[in-house]
């Protein structure tokens, strides 16, 4: 994420204070999510203002980030807090995974060795859609397929939207597959266990429970029809692999060393590269930026202390979710609540084998899921204008609704 961007996010930041004070709105909605992100930054800061960093540079950079994401949790509940406010949202997410989706298929088969057929890839790679790696567009979709997989199983799709919400669904599980990420099926193959499981034990029984197994089997048959060598050949031969696996347990043992001699701070949030070599067993001539396995990454950037705050996000994601599902199979917003969770499950059983939470665009989609996960619907007043900003509020049941909203 460059300068521009950051400073985009902060103009954002600078807008909604400015209609904040206009309204003369003293009061704004938060987000449960948004305090352990910020305890995380102070985590963060403290590292800077100790100099307990092993490079100021690379954890100044990361603290902004960390700050951008504090911001997209801080204006995500301001911008979307009522039905019509998350059916737009909903239909972006699931617009911008089938379009880049089939941007992903059409270069894995028109593939010339070039990134965007164009330019040439002087570091090696191996691109699907607009990512360089294919496991980090594995990432990408495993985010976005739940948005439009679970409204469909729940039955809270509009009888004329099936057939292209299902669409949406087909599309990015067909290019999961095709994109031979052995982390990213298995992630999808846990997130269909776990949504399954959640409506086994709050036993949904929708006619359209079926549609979830058939738009699998589809994809299934369609990557056998374009071509299943490719994903063979990376579950049976692992020299393919752009890191061996024998070279993946090395990192993850070596950043373990790293974390037990900085266990309190860590070495500075973005600074595994940097202290990385002194403990690397294994070595092949490259240059480790990450350890494949974003938990073990935290530890040792952050110590205890920042391994509290993600302890501490983690178990609002999950309790509040789940908290919000008490209304499934009647209500839109346990609806959106459980593709929230599903898509976030999906990305952390990755993060066991990548590195996906340090790619930024994964990682907003990853907050935005969050939110998406653990946020209430608000009840639409007679006479209330859509515009109006909210103001803080007690946490209220999800809206009731049995028929199809998106």
């Amino acid at each position: 994420m460059n300068s521009m961007t950051r400073a985009h996010w902060l103009a954002l930041l600078v807008v909604w204070a400015i209609r904040l004070y206009s309204w003369k709105q003293e009061q704004i909605a938060l987000s449960p999510l948004l305090f352990p992100l910020l305890a995380l930054t102070i985590v963060v800061l403290v590292q800077l203002l100790l100099r307990k960093t092993a490079s100021s540079y690379d954890t100044r950079m990361q603290l902004q980030l960390l700050m951008v994401y504090a911001i997209l949790l801080l204006l995500l509940p301001q911008a979307f807090y009522r039905m019509n406010h998350w059916r737009a949202l909903l239909w972006f997410l699931m617009s911008l995974s089938f379009l880049v989706s089939v941007f992903g298929i059409l270069q894995y088969l028109t593939f010339n060795g070039r990134l965007y057929w164009i330019r040439e890839m002087r570091y090696g790679g191996s691109p699907f859609g607009p990512y360089v790696n294919r496991n980090h567009f594995a990432g990408f979709a495993e985010i976005l397929i739940p948005v439009a997989l679970v409204p469909l199983v729940l039955g809270k799709v509009r009888r004329e939207r099936i057939f292209l919400v299902s669409l949406f669904a087909l599309v990015p599980t067909i290019a999961l597959f095709l994109s031979a990420s052995r982390g990213g099926i298995i992630s999808f193959a846990v997130q269909l266990l776990i949504l399954f499981a959640l409506l086994l034990v709050r036993r949904i029984r929708s006619q359209y429970m079926l549609t979830g197994g058939v738009l699998v089997l589809c994809a299934i048959l369609a990557v056998s029809w374009i071509g299943v060598e490719q994903i063979i050949g990376r579950f049976t031969n692992r020299q393919s692999l752009e890191v061996t696996v024998g070279k993946r347990a090395s990192m993850r043992l070596d950043t373990w060393h790293i974390f037990l001699d900085h266990p309190y701070l860590g070495t500075g949030l973005g600074t595994l590269q940097t202290v990385f070599p002194p403990y690397e067993t294994l070595y092949d001539g490259k240059i480790v930026n990450h350890s494949h396995n974003d938990y073990l990454e935290a530890l040792a950037e952050t110590g205890v202390a920042g391994a509290l705050c993600w302890a501490w996000f983690l178990a609002v994601l999950f309790v509040d979710s789940i908290r919000g599902l008490k209304e499934l199979g009647k209500s839109f917003g346990a609806a959106l609540n459980l593709s929230g969770l599903v898509a976030c499950c999906g990305l952390l059983v990755h993060s066991l084998v990548d590195f996906n939470l340090h790619i930024p665009a994964n990682a907003m989609l990853f907050f935005v899921s969050a939110h998406l996960a653990t946020a209430r619907l608000q009840t639409q007043t007679p006479g209330s204008a859509d515009t109006a900003p909210p103001r803080i509020r007690k946490r209220k049941e999800p809206v009731t609704s049995s028929g199809p909203n998106v």
